[in-house]
């Protein structure tokens, strides 16, 4: 090799290493922030509003609700479906009574609220026993995002004489959004026969007439008793793209709960995923029934349950192992241009016992939200420095599986020459301290570089979340004290 080619492949090298020097405390952006003291809420299914009276709100299953000013600490404000802990409906079980006679219930399932063009604020409320069909959603009005709400009928139904539970929607967990032009449309159903959307009246919440299917809508994925639900879209200005969120699996702790989404430019689809597949063909084969391997392949997996193990160099051995996060609702801050996912998690070795958590979404180059490891703790989005970039990680696959037991990192070490060694082999690049892409074991993969707090350790941490090109999710921290 020649002198001019040895001497310029040293100073390539000595600016990798000084532009990646690793310090003894990782020195990143948001540093500067107090570590919060989360107050955390048992709302399941939690769906998201940011309301005009600068509070935002969750609602839940079992007319259960809460409202934060920062995403950080919560209150609960209504809890139970009964006459004395619901606050959000009057006489809840009388005024509701149709629909709680019709599904053979005295609770209710995941909601949605959404305020009208006139104002007024719609829940959509749903009834269902949960061993058949038997389902109902009905409406209700308010002025005010804390209710009282206003009963005004069931819209639609599910379960009755000449329904087919293989091919048309269980009538449940709705989500309604306005499109880029300003039409309104809900998105619902679970299980059964699939995931549906019907066009909504900006004025009243009610469905416009005449739309197919019988009055349920159009069709987008699912069928044969598939276990898919809890649809919830959100529009991305930054890339024109609607997102269709969705849990796959069961929500109880042992079950497999976790969250996957796809994507269109058209609010009624078709959705697909990143291997290009038409999501109207992600259901359960005729004759199954939850028959988890026919969908298994299908959606970006965002998270399923994980556990983050100790690094050599963390403070606090102790860690927390999450199962069946999901049935999430998303939300794009139109003022900040920031994104959150808000889902309900259980945890190992607790029962059924469940909390909100809210995390900070971020879009890769390729278009694909991804979630950031770490709960929101205040952070805005900003390029990572570049002393803050190589190191031992701890690096979870989340795969995509419908992952029972919670899948655990490994370590791996991003080397300032762009190599990637330990429990995963490969090479890496991140030149603006933000779009990150890598390439391990031989997948492809691409993601965002950021920083978050690692609560465990109180520390704000490097950390990476991508995408791989099957659709699965990676995560990875930074661990402290690296020399």
């Amino acid at each position: 090799m020649k002198l001019k080619q040895i001497v310029s492949v040293l100073a390539v090298l000595l600016l990798s290493a000084f532009s990646c020097a690793l310090a003894e405390e990782a020195v990143v952006p948001n540093t500067e922030l107090p570590v919060p003291r989360w107050q955390d809420v048992a709302v399941h299914d939690p769906s998201i509003i940011k309301a005009a009276d600068g509070y935002y709100y969750i609602y839940g299953s079992h007319m259960a609700a809460a409202r934060s000013e920062d995403l950080i600490k919560w209150k609960l404000i209504s809890r139970d479906a009964t006459n004395t802990g619901c606050t959000l409906v009057d006489e809840v079980q009388t005024q509701m009574k149709e629909a709680l006679s019709y599904a053979k219930t005295t609770t209710f399932w995941a909601p949605d609220v959404v305020q009208l063009n006139n104002g007024t604020y719609a829940m959509y409320y749903c009834t269902c026993e949960g061993s058949s069909p038997l389902s109902t959603l009905g409406i209700a009005y308010s002025q005010s995002p804390e209710g009282p709400f206003v009963n005004q009928g069931i819209i639609l139904k599910s379960g009755y004489g000449g329904y087919n539970a293989t091919v048309y929607p269980n009538v449940v967990d709705p989500c309604t959004f306005y499109d880029k032009e300003g039409r309104l449309w809900m998105v619902y159903g679970s299980y059964s026969g699939g995931i549906y959307i019907l066009e909504m009246d900006t004025e009243t919440g009610f469905p416009l007439e005449g739309q197919s299917n019988g009055g349920y809508g159009k069709k987008l994925l699912g069928g044969n008793h598939a276990r898919i639900e809890a649809p919830y879209i959100m529009y991305s200005p930054d890339t024109d793209y609607y997102y269709l969120f969705l849990s796959f699996g069961g929500l109880n702790a042992a079950d497999g709960y976790n969250i996957r989404v796809c994507r269109s430019k058209t609010p009624d689809g078709p959705y697909e995923d990143a291997k290009g597949q038409n999501m109207i063909r992600c259901a359960g084969r005729a004759g199954t029934f939850f028959n988890d391997p026919d969908y298994e392949p299908y959606g970006v997996k965002l998270m399923g349950g994980y556990e983050f193990l100790p690094l050599a160099t963390d403070k606090n051995r102790f860690t927390q192992a999450f199962r069946s996060p999901g049935h999430n609702s998303a939300y794009y801050d139109e003022e900040t241009g920031r994104y959150f996912i808000v889902f309900h998690t259980r945890f190992a070795n607790t029962g059924e016992a469940f909390s909100v958590r809210v995390h900070q979404m971020y879009m890769t180059a390729d278009g694909w939200p991804v979630v950031s490891p770490m709960r929101y703790a205040g952070e805005t989005p900003q390029s990572v420095s570049a002393d803050a970039v190589c190191g031992v990680y701890k690096v979870l696959l989340h795969g995509l599986d419908i992952n029972k037991v919670e899948h655990e990192s490994q370590e791996i070490t991003l080397h300032a020459d762009g190599t990637v060694t330990g429990a995963l082999a490969g090479t890496w690049q991140c030149e603006d301290g933000v779009n990150v892409t890598m390439s391990l074991e031989g997948l492809s993969y691409t993601g965002v570089m950021h920083t978050a707090l690692e609560a465990g350790q109180k520390n704000w941490a490097t950390c990476i979340s991508a995408i791989d090109e099957t659709g699965a999710s990676l995560w990875a921290v930074r661990g402290l004290n690296q020399e």
